[in-house]
């Protein structure tokens, strides 16, 4: 009896221990902002700032870890997202209703998960063709609805995207003397809504476990009775329906649309997904992971920029550079732990 008392633990698996490393990770690169740099890494605003700022791309990096998960790719979800803010700030200008923005804008990412999930699926095309396909039209059909930045108009609109959340317990005092509350924005909360829902599909229901299943190989998917086309359908559909709740979210944050909306968030998304611990060989990954790496990601933006290294290109090498070395290490670790050393 007293066996049963000390149960052995069970190994983490590959998707836990990715995440784990992510985790830590961050907080001792936040840690090392906080000691090092202070200034706005010292209140709760600085991570409620990189959420508020960060919560379309969060959104967008959800669908692509499904689609990585799978064994698939989809960069077309940056330019949906800017169709889709677009689309909405052209309908709400001329007097469109609010709830119908929100429908047009889930339709817009919808048809883009159906088309090209349908073309990957049972048509068999390579999901790279397709989503760049998918990428330049969505571009092409932003820059035809208008080549010039258009800004919401829209009663309504306006005083739901101005509508914060506070928390005063969580603000800081100014320099005057005054409480600032910490705010949160209306689409974080969409954001952690999307993440919680992903969450509970890839932990708890089948298709979570087929998406696992088909990534980590195919033939063996097919060999247990899983659909792998329906399968792969429903991940780029997933993918696309949150292109079109990132697009919305997007355009509450900034309240108005451009051409270049979301320019390059498709390689950020990957980026996030990768740093998140969801490598491009699927069959790993997790949505909690996905999250902090989106942090991650911008946290280390925040700390080149606080450095003093204000140009552009600084953050861009640094976003490379902390993606090959989370790919070197994902790699290591894996690697370590199928020969049983880890």
């Amino acid at each position: 009896m007293g066996k049963n008392i000390f149960k052995r633990k069970e190994p983490l698996t590959d998707t836990q221990l990715l995440m784990s490393i992510t985790i830590c990770i961050f907080l001792v690169m936040y840690l090392f902002a906080i000691v090092f740099l202070q200034g706005g890494f010292l209140h709760a605003q600085q991570i409620f700032d990189m959420l508020n700022d960060n919560a379309s791309l969060l959104i967008v990096s959800c669908g692509l870890t499904i689609v990585m998960i799978g064994g698939g790719i989809d960069i077309s979800v940056g330019a949906v997202t800017s169709l889709v803010v677009m689309s909405c700030v052209l309908y709400l200008n001329r007097g469109g209703n609010l709830f119908v923005s929100m429908l047009l804008a889930l339709g817009i990412g919808l048809a883009f998960g159906l088309v090209q999930g349908f073309l990957i699926s049972f048509l068999d095309i390579q999901p790279f063709i397709v989503t760049l396909a998918g990428m330049f039209f969505a571009r092409g059909m932003t820059t035809i609805l208008s080549v010039n930045p258009q800004k919401a108009d829209h009663a309504v609109f306006n005083a739901l995207k101005d509508t914060k959340i506070e928390i005063p317990w969580l603000g800081y005092v100014a320099k005057n003397g005054n409480l600032v509350p910490a705010r949160i924005e209306l689409g974080v909360i969409v954001a952690f809504v999307c993440v919680a829902v992903i969450f509970v599909i890839l932990k708890f229901m089948p298709l979570g476990r087929h998406f696992y299943a088909m990534g980590g190989n195919q033939t063996s998917a097919l060999m247990l009775g899983i659909n792998v086309k329906r399968t792969r359908f429903m991940s780029y559909l997933l993918s696309g329906l949150l292109s079109g709740i990132s697009g919305y979210v997007f355009l509450m944050h900034t309240g108005a649309g451009n051409a270049t909306n979301a320019a390059g968030m498709e390689m950020n998304a990957i980026a996030s997904s990768i740093i998140g611990g969801t490598p491009l060989t699927g069959g790993v990954g997790n949505v909690i992971g996905t999250l902090f790496g989106t942090l991650t990601l911008t946290t280390i933006k925040k700390i080149v920029v606080s450095s003093g290294f204000n140009d552009p290109w600084w953050q861009s090498i640094t976003t490379g550079g902390m993606l090959c070395f989370f790919i070197l290490l994902q790699s290591i670790v894996l690697s370590r732990r199928g020969k049983k050393k880890a």
